[in-house]
């Protein structure tokens, strides 16, 4: 073994370059000689020889057109639809199997309970592609423990904005860190004989009405900022499989969009292996078919072969495109080896180990720290005795978010679990929620005289009176389902639900109103709309309002309520503002040396199906205001895929962390961190606005009107850090940022072109610090001289640090062509204006201490 270094905490174990030796890696030698034998076991069960996909190569050829040839026109129009939800159909004449598919962006999670890895911009937020390549190859070992040929990810879609509510999966706003952590990624899974299937092609920028936004976007745009991530997938990782997306591009759904499947993915990048729809995202049998799509999923629900057989009998369709969907199919399949063994290896556990070793390293990375006023954190022992943990879901382990990426572990800690085990006798760790949960205000809300009308398509008006002892407006039992609330019916049913409620204490009221984002109401206290959810809302949201009431002065309430779903789902409370804090918590909160209060999403609430809030769910903001008013040293940790509303609190609160959505392993990780067991590392992968209306693009994300559903990228190429440094204005955390325990200098920048197409790039990092720790060095290209409008500066190339204190490192990048190239449309190919280029460095869009020009 060429190393045996081995963790307390945890060991890293890893095939050696020739595939049949183990490395350990860690902090703590004095341990190796008692724990070697047992880290290779644990290695052992998954440190299988490399299966990586063979080139494509004259056999691999000549073995696919042998079995075309043996194959039905029958046998080819069933293999290019799917059954039984993730699966291929099986092919008897040439004794093909039904390939196995998984959802698996953060956890092969179609079969049952699977390791569940930290979400795709936790793992973007470590700026680390070798751990990308050891979460993908554990992947693989998931899904080769269940037999799975493809599995579906990763998304690699550009973080646009932060209402989208599938964020969480994908890799941030820049689309060169998301290729490198793609590729990483991807030549993880696909060592261990898996597919991985690079989505959603293209252009999948949001949830809302998904099916029907059409996404207007100029060639250039789309070249630089939303496909680079697609064409390293293809181009470098040589990924099996591609996912078109439900959405229109520039007016044509993409499943049968030629100019991507076709002129781009086919012709430009030479993609080989299969291009699948999304699920139930086919709009066109015959123009799919002649689009490019190979593999309609979960079924051939439009490219049926009745379909394909009347275009093939008008000569609308070809024999030879459809020899060609086969000979991807089948072609990808021997790659991959699937023909010649079985893809299930019984000997990797479905409870692999070695994923708790790989989760925890994800969260450890992940984990970003964006304010640390005073030095609150890390906890000293000496100064804290007492730590509060508060937080409505702070004892609930909420591992993901919702819709196809959400998997169930089969063991995760809540973060109070994971503070107090990790605490030991360091610390003393108490816990209260702090705030009722909604169902809980729902259901103690009283209304006097209460009655409801009731109008319905074919249904003769009723109303439902007191009589029946009708007291409560709450039908509401949480959102769920992808937000699409229950089943609907064919058409509108109005409630028109009156009573009055009678306030017990005088002063401010909080009132709380719920319905899926389907549904609108209006609610009216003394005749006054106070609070309202409009037919254009696409986003789940508990919705709140402040209103003075008097003791013992009752007013009346009105709530019209309109729904197309077979049943009301709707919830509506008053509670006095003096009483959201509960006792119990107030009383901690005074005892405690310092607070942490856990807030954020879930996957109720940001998901697949539809876009989320920018405020956080209530009463989060709320809760945050009146810790800090008991407790001034509060920690804030956010769960939540992309970045949410500060404004109400981040003036009060001396210390922030983001923790995404942490994975099984997300309680130890953040507890490692606060107690200074681990120096925190992760950096933004997308900038954080002050405002959602500071976002670039803000004004261009909603739908037109009218029934176009258009959506215009008209913020171009100046999303992010890019609009932002263009336009000199300062977001409220850059692009890059990450704080640590520790400090970095960067020192002599040094620029040399070594060819056209290697610009060498070297600095110095030092620690400056006293602790260990990791900062991620950031390389931007500047290109003032262009004959385009280019942005002032384009993230090419980064890399991880990892010193002890007072250790400086050499670093040395290099740089392509590519890198100081921008799309030229009317060439339809990448150009290099000659001229004056400037190269920055540092840790984040904002912080590059060095800067150098210099002639191309």
């Amino acid at each position: 073994m060429r190393q045996s270094v081995v963790s307390i905490l945890w060991f890293d174990c890893q095939l050696g370059p020739n595939h049949n030796q183990y490395q350990f890696k860690g902090p703590a030698p004095m341990f190796r000689s008692c724990l070697l034998t047992a880290a290779a076991l644990l290695c052992s069960v998954v440190l299988l020889p490399a299966q990586s996909p063979l080139p494509v190569s004259p056999a691999i050829r000549a073995r696919v057109d042998e079995l075309i040839a043996k194959m039905s026109v029958d046998d080819k129009l069933k293999l290019i639809g799917g059954v039984d939800g993730f699966y291929t159909q099986a092919i008897p004449s040439i004794s093909l199997k039904r390939l196995k598919m998984s959802d698996g962006p953060v956890g092969v999670r179609t079969f049952g309970p699977a390791p569940a890895y930290t979400a795709g911009v936790a793992l973007a937020a470590t700026w680390d592609p070798a751990l990308a390549e050891r979460v993908g190859a554990s992947l693989g070992d998931d899904a080769r423990a269940r037999g799975v040929n493809f599995l579906l990810a990763p998304g690699v879609n550009i973080y646009r904005s932060p209402l989208n509510g599938r964020n969480m999966e994908y890799f941030g706003e820049d689309p060169f860190l998301a290729a490198r952590i793609a590729v990483g990624y991807i030549e993880g899974v696909q060592s261990k004989g898996v597919s991985a299937t690079v989505k959603h092609f293209a252009a999948n920028n949001s949830e809302y009405d998904r099916h029907r936004i059409n996404s207007i976007i100029d060639e250039r745009t789309l070249r630089e900022l939303y496909l680079p991530a697609f064409e390293a997938a293809v181009t470098e990782a040589h990924v099996g499989a591609v996912m078109d997306s439900y959405n229109l591009v520039n007016s044509e759904h993409s499943t049968q969009n030629a100019h991507l499947n076709n002129d781009i993915l086919r012709h430009d990048w030479g993609f080989q292996g299969v291009l699948m729809s999304d699920w139930t995202a086919t709009y066109d049998g015959l123009a799919a078919a002649n689009g490019g799509l190979d593999l309609e999923m979960p079924f051939a629900k439009l490219m049926t072969p009745e379909t394909l057989k009347g275009g093939l009998g008008s000569g609308k369709l070809t024999m030879a495109v459809l020899d060609e969907k086969c000979r991807r199919i089948l072609g990808t399949a021997l790659q991959f080896g699937w023909l010649d063994r079985e893809q299930t290896i019984s000997s990797i556990p479905l409870n692999n180990p070695n994923a708790n070793r790989v989760t925890l390293e994800e969260s450890l990375e992940s984990i970003t720290l964006l304010k640390n006023e005073g030095g609150l954190l890390p906890l000293d022992p000496t100064r804290v005795k007492t730590l509060a943990i508060i937080g409505p879901e702070a004892a609930v382990a909420v591992v993901g978010g919702g819709g196809s990426s959400q998997t169930t572990p089969f063991q995760a800690d809540s973060f109070v679990a994971g503070l107090m085990q990790t605490a030991g006798t360091r610390f003393r760790v108490m816990y209260a929620p702090g705030l009722p949960p909604l169902a809980t205000i729902f259901g103690r809300t009283s209304f006097r005289n209460l009655t409801v009308g009731v109008n319905g398509k074919g249904e003769p008006p009723r109303t439902e009176n007191a009589d029946r002892g009708l007291t409560r407006i709450n039908t509401w039992n949480g959102f769920g389902g992808g937000g699409l609330g229950g089943p609907r019916g064919d058409g509108l049913t109005t409630y028109d639900y009156k009573g009055e409620y009678l306030p017990t204490a005088p002063g401010e009221h909080v009132l709380i109103a719920a319905a899926p984002e389907q549904d609108t109401y209006r609610v009216l206290v003394d005749g006054k709309e106070v609070l309202s959810q409009q037919k254009d809302s696409n986003r789940m949201a508990v919705r709140n309002v402040s209103v003075a009431l008097s003791e013992n002065q009752p007013v009346s309430v009105e709530v019209v309520y309109q729904t197309n779903g077979t049943t009301p789902r709707l919830g509506v409370g008053l509670i006095d503002s003096a009483d959201m804090l509960s006792p119990d918590a107030q009383k901690i909160l005074r005892d405690a040396d310092a607070v942490l209060v856990t807030v954020g999403f879930d996957a109720s609430t940001e998901s697949e199906g539809f876009d989320r809030t920018y405020a956080m769910p209530w009463p989060q903001n709320e809760l945050i205001q009146q810790v800090t008013a008991l407790n001034p040293k509060t920690i804030v940790s956010i769960t939540a895929g992309g970045a949410v509303e500060t404004a109400p609190w981040i003036a009060n609160v001396p210390a922030l962390l983001h923790n995404w959505y942490p994975g099984q392993q997300g309680s130890t990780a953040l507890a490692q961190i606060l107690f200074g067991d681990y120096s925190p590392e992760g950096h933004l992968p997308f900038s954080w606005e002050r405002t959602l209306d500071q976002d670039p693009a803000s004004a261009h994300y909603a739908e037109e009107p009218g029934d176009g559903r258009i959506v215009r990228y008209d913020e171009g190429l100046f999303l992010g850090y890019r609009f932002y440094t263009s336009m000199n204005q300062k977001p409220l955390f850059p692009f890059g940022f990450g704080l640590s325990y520790t400090n970095f200098a960067f020192t002599h920048l040094n620029v040399k072109k070594n060819s056209d197409d290697d610009v060498e790039v070297s600095f110095t990092v030092q620690n400056t610090g006293s602790r260990a720790g990791a900062d991620v060095a950031q390389v931007y290209v500047g290109d003032p001289s262009a004959k385009l409008k280019r942005p002032l500066m384009e993230l090419k190339q980064f890399s991880k640090v990892r010193l002890n204190a007072g250790e400086t490192q050499h670093v040395v990048l290099h740089l392509n062509k590519r890198a100081f190239s921008y799309y030229d449309v009317n060439a339809k190919n990448w150009r290099l204006d000659p001229g004056e280029f400037v190269i920055y460095v540092g840790d984040s869009s904002e912080s590059v201490p060095l800067k150098q020009s210099f002639q191309m």
